[in-house]
């Protein structure tokens, strides 16, 4: 029950300062952070879906290394394909489980199990959550409701936004996050540090 109310106080946390932003790329940022944080994992992304490509793209992310973000192209319908599909899809196991694109590079980068969870608005594929442990880790119901909540919450955030500047596709998104954060020297993908609108949070897992 304690993990429980402390995700919940880390949810409404979180929320409140994405929905106190109309930056998209602010919102993809603190959601990563946020997860990352709140379960002591080793890294978390948020990916949008390029439908023209059937590829998904690193919008922002949080303790993996550019050498793994830039592994090679993330297949839509081949990598994890179940999560755009059919919900949230663990994996325990990276180098035993088919599912995955590339077993050797999460191998490499030191990930041990993936989390991955689409991003569903109005029955519409936005992208997906991807949480990564650096141990086995036998993801629980309330981890994964966690992650899920929070990227819907960020899917609609991201969408509101997305409409708010005329924007028409998640792709169009995804470059003005690019640009936003090339032009910002302190906020980066992958961010290291804490992110200001979480300054007096402090996340604890208690397994």
């Amino acid at each position: 029950m304690k993990e429980q109310l402390i995700n919940y106080e880390t949810f409404i946390t979180i929320t409140n300062a994405i929905s106190h932003s109309k930056e998209p790329e602010e919102v993809a940022l603190m959601t990563v952070e946020g997860i990352k944080t709140a379960l002591d994992v080793k890294g978390c992304a948020l990916f949008l879906l390029n439908h023209k490509t059937n590829e998904l793209e690193v919008a922002a992310s949080y303790g993996l290394s550019e050498e793994y973000l830039n592994k090679g192209p993330i297949s839509a319908l081949r990598s994890i394909a179940q999560t755009l599909k059919d919900g949230p899809v663990a994996i325990y196991d990276v180098m035993d489980d088919p599912r995955l694109q590339y077993p050797e590079a999460a191998r490499k980068e030191g990930i041990a199990s993936i989390l991955s969870v689409p991003i569903q608005i109005h029955n519409k594929i936005l992208g997906a959550i991807r949480v990564y442990t650096a141990e086995p880790w036998e993801f629980t119901l309330v981890d994964v409701n966690f992650v899920n909540a929070l990227a819907q919450i960020a899917g609609m955030s991201i969408s509101i936004a997305r409409y708010s500047k005329g924007l028409k596709s998640s792709i169009e998104v995804l470059k003005t996050m690019r640009e936003a954060q090339a032009q910002r020297s302190t906020r980066m993908t992958p961010y290291e540090g804490v992110p200001q609108s979480f300054p007096n949070m402090e996340f604890h897992r208690h397994h």
